[in-house]
């Protein structure tokens, strides 16, 4: 695939941009990236992994993917989510820890409630986001908490009250490596994260490309194989699109970062790949009638040596 016809876009990148949350034991902090030009842009609201580097897994991590984004145009926006290896001294006491399954889900509604103070403290940004065009895109962990999002339930271990954090503003996704469904979890990981076992994709009923690695086989969490990461496709409701990547790992070639704990499958062109089919995919859902994603997927298809295959329904 060829992905590098044009010089890649100037990119802006702001951080900390800090929110003081009503009853979150820290303030939320995000990273705002966008375009250097432009107007009328679209938000990508990402949540991060939880991998095993200390500083990927906040808003200073998936410089390769955000940049990409924000170069065709979208506005990214990274909460580093309590769950954070950066503040795990901090709030290694508090309730939820250490993953904070619950609260990653409300860091994306309180950044959509306070998008226009977060758009006023960029410089250079205000005036310049739709804010009736809002994507979530999120990696591993991070996908699972943009599947709830997206409409996908889950079940409180600890009450066994069934949730939602169904977002209606958030109009598109984009899941990255994420966990696929429950009842074939059977590895350490299960335990530790018994609500992944309690995921159903039958309500998950916004429009999404889930973006699954070939090589990619956590058996920490399942003896699936990399099939399982395609299960938020196979087991929701359409209009729902899958991307394959053939010979990628868990970092689908490095999203999280080069020359990192994370990343076994290093490829630039890989993540080159990764920005170019999502940006178009993500342009079209959020633009009726831009033709960006058909003309990806057309070339693709054509491509001798193609970074993956697309399945729809």
């Amino acid at each position: 695939m060829n992905t590098s016809t044009t010089a890649p876009a100037p990119v802006l990148s702001y951080s900390p941009v800090v929110l003081s949350v009503p009853g979150r034991p820290v303030d939320l902090q995000v990273r705002v990236s966008a375009p250097e030009t432009g107007s009328g842009l679209p938000v990508v609201l990402f949540s991060h992994g939880q991998g095993p580097s200390n500083n990927l897994s906040s808003l200073n991590g998936y410089a390769p993917i955000a940049n990409l984004w924000a170069a065709a145009g979208f506005v990214v926006i990274q909460p580093t989510h309590l769950g954070s290896r950066t503040l795990s001294r901090q709030l290694g006491d508090a309730p939820g820890a250490p993953y904070f399954w619950r609260s990653r889900a409300e860091d994306m509604t309180h950044v959509l409630d306070r998008l226009d103070e977060i758009e006023k403290a960029v410089p250079l940004l205000a005036g310049r986001i739709d804010h009736t065009k809002v994507a979530v895109a999120g990696h591993s962990f991070g996908g699972f908490t943009s599947s709830t999002l997206l409409g996908a339930k889950v079940t409180d271990p600890d009450t066994g009250e069934e949730v939602s954090f169904l977002e209606p503003r958030i109009k598109a996704g984009v899941l990255l490596a994420a966990p696929g469904r429950g009842d074939v979890i059977n590895g350490p990981m299960g335990q530790a994260l018994p609500v992944f076992a309690t995921i159903d994709f039958s309500t998950m009923t916004t429009p999404a490309l889930v973006v699954a690695g070939d090589e990619d086989d956590s058996r920490h969490f399942t003896d699936m194989g990399p099939d399982w990461h395609a299960d938020p496709y196979t087991l929701s409701p359409g209009p729902k699109s899958l991307l394959t990547l053939f010979g990628a790992g868990h970092a689908l070639g490095g999203i999280p970062g080069y020359d990192a704990a994370e990343t076994t499958d290093e490829s630039p062109e890989r993540v080159a790949a990764v920005g170019q089919l999502t940006s178009a995919y993500l342009r079209s859902r959020l633009h009726p009638g831009d033709n960006a994603w058909q003309t990806a997927r057309e070339a693709l298809a054509a491509d001798p040596a193609p970074a993956g295959r697309v399945e729809t329904k």
